[in-house]
């Protein structure tokens, strides 16, 4: 949380919207163009989860005055305006994701996976190393024919994926194990259609992006060359371009699929620091308030959006050739209006 109320900000899955915790409820803004949709008054919230466009929000109570128990996930009904459903877990929720029959409920060492919404009955129970972050992706495409979900394995480093489309109580599935990197994973992301998973380690130097469906490293992006916090990775809808936001201010963009337009290191391939100098830098970059936890996403194929916990909106355009300009800037909380903002 930071000075100004915000304790956290996502997006729903085809990122028109985002929602923004505050110690006294959520928010819910259109992403493009900028303005406030809903506002709900539900207490301290730290984890809220949209579906698509609908009625229905997840929560999970938070701050320093939850109104509701930390170990439980409240779906809201905008139209009903009260809760219609809970799910109660062992220990404190730390991430919650809803898709069209779906939910998926995330603590500290387990992902639950729920049929949803007319019934939530438990399907399944995925263990994961210590996951404080609540770390958990879902393929964002409802018309996907798979639900690929992405976590942290058992072993440090490791990215579990598995499909859970099909999957029934009585079924027992194994998830298929990515070794993706040395130290703890700190951020993922999935494309639209759950074919790529993005990946980052705790350094935040190296972003590395996976086929889910031949289990094999596609491509490994440079973010810098100091350690970095990640707050946030996304696709592009087509995938053609990936977006990351750190703690260092700069979201920085890559070429996915014309991958010769990433910038290339000009030291010589065969110097000491050969795999630094073979790497993909960021095609381009935008600056951000430093040290701010930020959120980002494609507007466009050329435009860029990315929301900060300071209550700052940020808009860039880039091409193909690296050039960069901001299109926009704007803080989405004066739309607020509330008194402690």
């Amino acid at each position: 949380m930071n000075e100004k109320g915000i304790i956290s900000l996502s997006f729903n899955q085809d990122h028109t919207f985002f929602a923004c915790c505050t110690e006294t409820g959520v928010r819910i803004y259109n992403v493009e163009p900028l303005s406030l949709r809903e506002r709900f008054d539900l207490g301290g919230v730290s984890k809220c989860e949209m579906l698509n466009s609908s009625n229905f929000i997840a929560i999970v109570s938070g701050g320093k005055y939850p109104k509701y128990c930390q170990n439980t996930v409240l779906v809201y009904d905008a139209v009903l305006e009260k809760f219609v459903m809970e799910v109660i877990c062992a220990s404190s929720v730390k991430s919650v994701l809803m898709r069209r029959n779906k939910m998926i409920v995330v603590t500290m060492d387990k992902i639950s996976v729920f049929t949803f919404p007319t019934v939530i009955k438990h399907i399944i129970n995925l263990e994961t190393r210590p996951n404080p972050m609540g770390l958990c992706e879902i393929t964002p495409l409802e018309t996907s024919t798979k639900q690929i979900i992405a976590y942290p394995g058992n072993k440090i480093g490791s990215v579990h994926i598995m499909d859970v489309s099909n999957l029934e109580a009585t079924s027992s599935s194994a998830p298929a194990i990515l070794n993706a990197h040395q130290g703890e994973i700190s951020c993922l992301a999935i494309n639209r259609l759950g074919t790529l998973v993005a990946s980052a380690s705790a350094k935040g130097t190296l972003i590395r992006i996976w086929d889910t469906c031949h289990k094999v490293k596609v491509a490994e992006l440079r973010r810098g060359s100091d350690t970095a916090t990640l707050y946030c990775i996304n696709f592009s809808p087509n995938s053609e371009f990936l977006c990351c936001s750190s703690d260092k201010g700069t979201i920085h963009i890559f070429a996915v699929i014309e991958s010769d337009l990433n910038r290339r290191s000009s030291l010589s391939p065969f110097s000491f620091f050969s795999s630094y100098c073979q790497s993909q830098w960021a095609l381009a970059t935008f600056t951000v308030p430093p040290e701010v936890g930020c959120i980002c996403t494609f507007l466009t194929l050329d435009t860029v959006a990315a929301i900060c916990l300071d209550g700052t909106y940020h808009k860039f355009a880039f091409s193909k050739d690296g050039t960069s300009r901001r299109k926009s800037y704007q803080i989405y909380l004066h739309n607020c209006e509330d008194d402690e903002f």
